[in-house]
């Protein structure tokens, strides 16, 4: 008890100290009356590239990815951070430019930039909204509750703890705006980094670095037809996965869209990018694989299970503290960019156009907060959180990037052809979900997207009577 004591103390004393450096970083500074949405979303511009590189990372990065990756005690899911890299790069060198270009506050800006009408933007708005208030957001809560309860063998229930994490989150996003969150996000980031590695190396030293033993399923790098992640998919569907999750997401695009220049944005991406290939892969897959050996297969308790075995006791609060910061950060990162869409895309468009930001935001938060905290026991007893979410995704994802695409590979399209043709993607995955699933859904998620792009064209032809016209990739600026 007096071990557990300390090591609670260890843990509140470090996410405090984050904390104050945060605040001694953000005092001082506006918070949206005068400047507006840019300052209160955007940080006023003035993020540089170590802040946004250590939010993208940490907005990424945190107990879902830890959790879920590893729970599924195989080598194979470090494809999921591996093709990141290509998303990364994506978002650097095609869609920042753009966004920079049009000078946006919410990815969604730009659809109504290109078809001109705010209505696609709203509704876009409102799908992204929906996804990270009913699914990324009790998640983040639920996983980082189940993290700290796996670990010390806590008797507090699960929604004790997310609502802790839920409160102390969402005051960095209610009062501090997304620079409190950036901030947060990279300090929490180098603490979780660096835990996370030695978490590795002590995984690897338990069972002297020796995978014998191991069925060779879980270290492959080659997924077979009934694997997961069967290789041939990282060929089709997993490049757009990773194209809409980068490029086209609020939580993570609203980061990179905060710097003063689109150079100083490509700088931060591209040092996420060198993380997310050196140093994320191991830390989701590794620890999962060792507890496999030592303990059998746990699914999502597997973190958990193998933190506390090979962290000395001492160390024990100092991780903590690093899951609990990256938890905190993480949450507040999502509730920002709900904001952001909710405020920019919704309200401000339909109901007020020049509110109060930060009270408005205030206001908002607090309500997507408790709906947040009302869902989590549904994502209690989850076979897989991170199979979970991805299929999830598959119902929108590919529809709301089939709409990007459209708007940013044509001109002359009518939005109601984009919109029609965002609801029959949505339908056609949920047949492909829940009634015929021929191939991987990886391979439908991927049929589902240029389907739903070949129907918007057919209707902007055929119904509303408009000729499509294609724009080079390489000559934005003639949108």
């Amino acid at each position: 008890m007096h071990l557990q004591t300390t090591q609670a103390w260890i843990a509140a004393g470090l996410t405090a100290l984050i904390g104050l450096i945060t605040y001694l970083k953000c005092r001082g500074q506006g918070r949206g009356v005068e400047g507006g949405n840019k300052e209160f979303f955007l940080a006023g511009g003035g993020l540089n590239w170590l802040f946004i590189a250590g939010s993208i990372t940490i907005t990424n990065l945190s107990t879902d990815q830890l959790v879920g990756m590893n729970g599924n005690q195989m080598a194979l899911l470090a494809w999921w951070e591996l093709s990141g890299v290509v998303g990364l790069s994506i978002l650097a060198w095609v869609f920042l430019p753009i966004y920079y270009k049009n000078n946006c506050t919410t990815v969604t800006e730009l659809l109504e930039k290109k078809y001109k009408n705010v209505g696609i933007r709203s509704t876009i708005g409102t799908i992204f909204l929906v996804g990270n208030v009913f699914i990324y957001q009790p998640i983040t809560l639920y996983t980082g509750a189940l993290m700290m309860k796996s670990m010390f063998g806590l008797q507090i229930p699960i929604m004790t703890l997310a609502l802790v994490f839920a409160v102390a989150g969402s005051l960095y996003a209610i009062f501090g705006g997304l620079r409190a969150v950036a901030i947060t996000d990279t300090f929490s980031g180098i603490l979780l980094l660096g835990m996370c590695m030695l978490v590795v190396f002590l995984s690897l030293k338990a069972i002297g670095f020796d995978f014998s033993g191991i069925p060779h399923e879980r270290l492959t790098m080659i997924g077979g037809n009934n694997s997961p992640l069967p290789w041939h998919v990282l060929l089709t569907g997993m490049i757009f996965i990773q194209m809409f999750y980068w490029s086209t997401n609020q939580t993570i695009t609203q980061r990179a869209m905060a710097a003063p220049n689109l150079k100083e944005a490509q700088k931060g991406v591209v040092a996420a990018t060198i993380v997310r290939l050196l140093i994320v892969p191991p830390m989701v897959v590794i620890p999962g694989i060792v507890s496999y050996k030592l303990f059998g297969h746990l699914g999502d308790a597997a973190y958990g299970k193998i933190v506390w075995h090979v962290l000395p006791n001492w160390m024990s609060g100092i991780f903590a503290a690093a899951i609990a910061s990256a938890v905190l950060a993480h949450f507040a990162s999502v509730l920002n960019s709900s904001a952001a869409l909710y405020v920019c895309d919704i309200h401000e468009k339909y109901v007020q156009p020049n509110p109060n930001v930060p009270r408005l935001s205030m206001l908002v938060s607090i309500a997507f907060v408790v709906v947040s905290l009302v869902l989590v026991p549904i994502y209690d007893g989850a076979d897989s959180i991170i199979n979970l979410v991805q299929k999830l995704n598959g119902l929108t994802s590919m529809p709301v990037l089939s709409v990007f695409i459209v708007g940013l590979l044509f001109r002359n399209v009518d939005p109601r052809a984009a919109i029609a043709g965002l609801i029959f993607g949505v339908a056609l995955y949920a047949v492909f979900s829940f009634a015929w699933t021929p191939l991987h859904y990886i391979h439908m998620m991927f049929i589902t997207l240029w389907t739903t792009v070949a129907f918007s064209l057919s209707l902007n032809r055929w119904v509303f009577g408009k000729r499509a016209e294609f724009i080079l990739p390489r000559k934005p600026a003639a949108a």
